[in-house]
């Protein structure tokens, strides 16, 4: 298989085989410099980790503005998982913003600065009820700030 668009999903087969028999709950898909891991022990539905990790790669510039993505097809095949996880994890992304799909042609990756701000503004809200409830359990702002800063890293 050659490499024509650098955001096609390939699995070394190898590799693979040696994770999974390490950790047998993971399964992860691996290209150029993208990762996608889907983790079966985690409470979120499977779309929704493909959803948080496609969003991250197209916020972080993975995936640059204009970028296709794998199809559908493609994507669950890699991935090992069915179809209709992969369309509902690509529809929720369109509806946020952060993709757009042309008929016959595909799903692209159509960077919004209004989808980034509104995920910026729901982070931001979580962040804000964490930190009450971590105040409320005595943890001070000092440390909160440290963590923050990387100089504490105790969980």
């Amino acid at each position: 298989m050659s490499i024509k668009n650098p955001v096609k999903f390939l699995v070394d087969k190898r590799t693979l085989m040696v994770y999974i028999e390490c950790v047998i709950t993971n399964h992860t898909v691996w290209s150029d410099s993208i990762l996608i891991s889907i983790n079966y022990r985690d409470p979120r539905p499977i779309y929704g980790q493909v959803k948080d990790a496609l969003r991250r790669l197209i916020i972080s510039g993975v995936l640059p503005e204009g970028s296709r993505l794998a199809s559908v097809r493609e994507m669950s095949a890699e991935l090992a998982i069915n179809p209709s996880t992969i369309q509902r994890a690509y529809r929720e992304l369109e509806a946020e913003g952060y993709i757009y799909s042309v008929a016959g042609k595909g799903s692209f990756v159509g960077y919004s600065e209004s989808a980034v701000n509104a995920r910026k503004t729901e982070l931001l809200e979580k962040f804000d009820e964490l930190c009450k409830e971590l105040s409320l359990m005595g943890i001070g702002k000092n440390a909160l700030i440290e963590r923050m800063e990387g100089e504490e890293q105790n969980d």
